[in-house]
């Protein structure tokens, strides 16, 4: 088991940027792909980006391909996801999953963060 905890949302004008982070306990987190999620009011959680265990693949998001960026420090045992040209639609609880697969299936990740919410303004 991994506990992963978010931090780093907030309010952010349209254009702008913001890098959230996502520490994880144990002593295990590089053998986890680690992913990002987000889920906007009313809608399901949706597969933002992920990241395999050595941080030398990345996948994303059509909708946010471009503009955001996953990376990992596996010696810091944290995940980020740099989000820049932010738009209004962007907005949603961002939640980071870690998964011991390579898949953007939901079903691969197990384990979840409770969420940090980042609100994009027009």
């Amino acid at each position: 088991q991994v506990q992963l905890v978010e931090s780093g949302g907030g309010l952010v004008q349209a254009g702008g940027s913001l890098r959230l982070s996502c520490a994880a306990s144990g002593r295990t987190f590089s053998s986890y792909v680690m992913g990002w999620f987000r889920q906007a009011p009313g809608k399901e959680r949706e597969f933002v980006a992920h990241i395999n265990r050595s941080g030398g693949w990345t996948y994303y998001a059509d909708s946010v391909k471009g503009r955001f960026t996953i990376s990992r420090d596996n010696a810091k045992n944290t995940v980020y996801l740099q989000m820049n040209s932010l738009k209004p639609e962007d907005t949603a609880v961002y939640y980071c999953a870690a998964a011991t697969a390579y898949t953007r299936s939901t079903s691969s990740y197990g384990y979840w963060g409770q969420g940090t919410q980042v609100t994009v303004s027009s």
